[in-house]
């Protein structure tokens, strides 16, 4: 991992620990969804400091209550529960990735898995969300669309993306590479 991107993951948790943040105070009239931004090489690093960082709340600040979202496996539990899981398999491999997305199109839109997120996953009991594997989930699920409708079923709870990628503040790039015209109302975590 770069001396950079430990540098700027060394931050988050007092950033998160705020009480400006965890109140989602001094951001106008904006959601506190959050994102932050990294290299794609540095993905395994990341994951695994995620899950340090989970951890380390769970037993050093149990007064904030932490909900990480592996976006890979909720999809995964998503599928099944509406019980496509296996016939996803079996369509890949059969007829390809873009009969795979195709057939899920509906079921994968926004307006579906958005509501199914917040219904399985969110409660008042967590004081940050955070989510992460939206690279390994693209491009059945879109990181900007995926915002786009939590901003409107979530309310002002703090939710962090971590996101492979680049993201200047109103720009997204998945991987450095696939640009994105959408506008994001995300701030950026930690510069």
């Amino acid at each position: 991992m770069s001396q950079a991107v430990e540098d700027r993951l060394n931050q988050i948790p007092e950033k998160i620990l705020s009480q400006e943040f965890l109140k989602s105070q001094g951001l106008g009239n904006e959601i506190g969804f959050w994102i932050f931004d990294y290299d794609a090489a540095d993905e395994l690093k990341v994951r695994a400091y995620i899950d340090l960082l989970t951890e380390s709340f769970s037993k050093k600040h149990t007064h904030v209550k932490v909900l990480h979202l592996n976006l890979l496996q909720v999809l995964r539990d998503y599928l099944a529960d509406y019980d496509v899981l296996d016939d996803s398999f079996d369509s890949q491999k059969r007829n390809g990735d873009d009969s795979l997305l195709y057939d899920l199109k509906e079921l994968l839109h926004v307006d579906e898995f958005g509501p199914y997120l917040v219904q399985q996953y969110f409660n008042d009991e967590f004081d940050i969300i955070f989510m992460s594997r939206i690279g390994s989930v693209w491009p059945m699920l879109r990181a900007h669309n995926l915002l786009n409708k939590l901003h409107a079923l979530l309310g002002h709870k703090p939710l962090v993306l971590f996101y492979p990628g680049e993201y200047d503040g109103q720009m997204m790039q998945l991987f450095g590479k696939i640009p994105s015209d959408s506008y994001y109302r995300a701030f950026k975590l930690v510069p």
